[in-house]
């Protein structure tokens, strides 16, 4: 960049230069809606039952590990220490993608992310994984006692993955029994 020149032959300052690469390159503007959401988080973050949340999407999640290994899936870290886990499918079923699998769920209105995972000879756009969480499920107020159950309606999809009378009756099984868990519970 040193000696670089405008169109009008003036030299520009590296300072310039660097001005010009940070905004708006990599830095857009003050945006106060998104300046607005930051506050609300962090304000929310500050409350006490922010704590009693996390800690019950941390329970949540480890006994939904612990569930899925009970059921012969492989859990990448043997168990969780956060909110998320990363299946391995290859173990419980070795032809199952990751693509197959989330498609699977979400038709069952069970939403996971298809993920690679440690060794994965398949590609990122079919993956051999699956990430699965609980702050969703936490947020609208469900216990570790629901767990089982989740990690049931997921097993029982991915066992037929390309059943949809399957699909279809988990289905009405998920929205059934989070009927008690609505999204708004003001």
């Amino acid at each position: 960049p040193w000696g670089k020149k405008t169109p009008k032959g003036e030299i520009r300052l590296m300072s310039s230069l660097l001005d010009s690469a940070v905004f708006p390159g990599i830095q857009g503007g003050p945006l106060e809606h998104v300046i607005a959401a930051k506050a609300v988080a962090f304000g929310e973050a500050l409350d006490p039952s922010y704590k009693t949340y996390q800690a019950q999407v941390q329970k949540n999640a480890a006994v939904m590990a612990q569930a899925f290994m009970d059921k012969g899936y492989k859990i990448i870290s043997d168990g969780t220490d956060n909110h998320s886990m990363l299946i391995d499918l290859r173990t419980k079923f070795p032809d199952l993608t990751g693509k197959v699998a989330e498609k699977a769920l979400v038709l069952a209105d069970i939403t996971v992310n298809k993920n690679m995972v440690p060794f994965d000879s398949r590609s990122p756009f079919l993956t051999s994984g699956i990430r699965v969480g609980t702050p969703a499920i936490s947020t609208r107020g469900a216990k570790e006692a629901l767990m089982g159950e989740i990690v049931e309606f997921i097993d029982n999809v991915l066992s037929a993955p390309e059943d949809a009378a399957v699909i279809k009756a988990v289905r009405e099984q998920v929205n059934q029994t989070m009927a008690d868990y609505p999204l708004f519970a003001w």
